[in-house]
């Protein structure tokens, strides 16, 4: 027997029905509404069989404004249905806000039963509707979602798909009486392909690409969590002991040698100190070589590695700048230059190309407000790394960037040893898809006390120390790094 029974004029399908509630095989949960579960709540049973229960008592149904949208009751248990009538049903766990209006026409999708559902032109002009009611009340999402998807619309399939999406709503919307959310549609959309003022314009989101710098919405969510998890915590001090020239030019060498290391760049330590002191690359490994002494290059040099930037435009200047120098002898990986194709890793996309600069700068904002130095290095590394902004070299940028935020305050700089390489990623992962920052701050923590006990006036005491540390094991050993400062 299925979960739900719903009541029948039919003289048998009623017999049924009352025989069954006589031997206790069902029980009435609503009006015309039974279930054979005794186990869980009425409201449980109905909120989850929401849009069967439309579809088999309401016939000709339309799940309709910001229903159409979310296919859920909204926090207040709400949900927006166009019918033949407008009225408000009550039932155990949720309300039905039936509104009149056009039943279901062309467009529209078949769902359940009797039940339809709104096509995209169709929601996108009820949900510019009026409503007396905000928030979950509301039977829209309100003006700022909707720029927001219309802006996803233009962002992942291009102006050709809104113009097409504008198209059919100016088909439909005399269909629907709706003539009047049409011209507020086109607005928006003219203004987000910058060929109508931006004025009307109220999501920042939107507005930002109508000014041409458009941003990655879910990254900044992201970045915000970030921030909020950092912002008013104080943590540990490591000042910078690496005073000496000898002592700071050690440490930048092995934090070159593990940052190439971690993406891939494997060399021998004697190979990288060879490059290093010499100058000169491996004949057999020209880029990877140049790689190692551009890394080395920014890292050994403490004036470079003290500049942070100021505002956005310095962010953006600075970036480019050390990305030319670590990137110089790749000119096919576009050396100084944002990407021009998108890049991903895995089943991970990174910021979209047109969404680079606007995204860098939005993020940077936030930024701003933290003072503490471990924080702004952690946020900063995440920033870079997550945009992703240029074709190679990223990781290393974004491990720059933030230990140049660290040498500016004259703190000891982090580096992220191989045998930490798996923490280090899998906290990164757990922050960009779970947005789950903690962590990524406790592993950043954990690697930055680690990094602040580094401090030699040789490289062989460099060297021995990180060796007995496990520092160069590789993660898969199943060793752990030791950190003992």
């Amino acid at each position: 027997m299925s979960e739900l029974i719903f009541s029948s004029s039919l003289p048998n399908e009623a017999y049924k029905i009352s025989r069954f509630l006589k031997k206790k095989e069902i029980r009435k949960i609503a009006r015309r509404i039974y279930t054979s579960n005794f186990t869980d709540d009425p409201s449980d049973i109905i909120r989850r069989n929401i849009l069967e229960i439309l579809g088999a008592l309401y016939p000709g149904s339309v799940l309709s404004h910001r229903s159409a949208f979310e296919f859920k009751p909204t926090h207040t248990n709400q949900i927006f249905v166009t019918y033949s009538y407008t009225k408000k049903i009550n039932l155990p766990g949720i309300t039905i806000n039936f509104l009149s209006g056009k039943g279901p026409v062309e467009e529209d999708s078949k769902m359940i039963g009797g039940l339809f559902v709104s096509s995209e032109p169709r929601r996108f002009l009820e949900n510019l509707q009026i409503s007396k009611k905000s928030g979950p009340d509301s039977k829209t999402i309100g003006t700022l979602q909707i720029e927001e998807k219309l802006d996803d619309i233009l962002r992942i399939k291009g102006e050709t798909a809104l113009n097409s999406l504008r198209d059919k709503a100016k088909r439909l919307a005399p269909v629907l009486g709706l003539e009047k959310e049409f011209e507020q549609l086109n607005k928006i959309c003219g203004a987000l392909l910058r060929t109508k003022p931006s004025k009307i314009l109220k999501s920042d989101l939107a507005a930002s690409r109508s000014a041409g710098k458009p941003y990655d919405r879910h990254r900044l969510e992201l970045f915000e969590v970030l921030f909020h998890y950092l912002y008013g915590k104080t943590f540990a001090e490591y000042p910078e002991k690496n005073i000496s020239f000898d002592s700071y030019r050690y440490f930048a060498f092995f934090e070159s040698y593990f940052s190439n290391y971690i993406e891939g760049t494997v060399f021998e330590v004697s190979e990288a100190r060879e490059i290093i002191e010499t100058g000169i690359p491996l004949p057999s490994r020209g880029g990877d070589s140049h790689d190692i002494l551009g890394t080395y290059f920014i890292a050994s040099d403490r004036k470079e590695m003290s500049r942070t930037a100021e505002n956005e435009t310095e962010l953006l200047t600075i970036l480019k700048k050390r990305h030319l120098i670590l990137m110089s002898a790749r000119p096919e990986r576009n050396p100084g230059e944002f990407k021009t194709l998108n890049n991903r890793a895995g089943d991970t996309s990174f910021v979209d190309t047109k969404l680079v600069q606007g995204t860098l700068e939005r993020g940077f904002n936030y930024l701003k407000v933290l003072s503490d130095p471990f924080s702004r290095a952690a946020y900063m590394k995440f920033l870079i790394s997550e945009v992703h902004p240029f074709t190679d070299g990223n990781g290393r940028i974004a491990r720059i960037m933030m230990n140049a935020e660290l040498t500016s305050r004259n703190q000891s700089k982090i580096i992220i040893p191989t045998v930490y390489r798996e923490d280090y990623l899998l906290a990164l992962k757990k922050l960009s898809r779970q947005k789950d920052p903690a962590p990524y701050v406790e592993m950043m923590s954990k690697a930055h006390r680690f990094s602040a006990g580094l401090s030699f006036e040789s490289y062989d005491d460099f060297y021995i120390y990180l060796r007995s540390r496990n520092a160069f094991r590789e993660p898969d050993e199943g060793i752990k790094l030791i950190v003992d400062f």
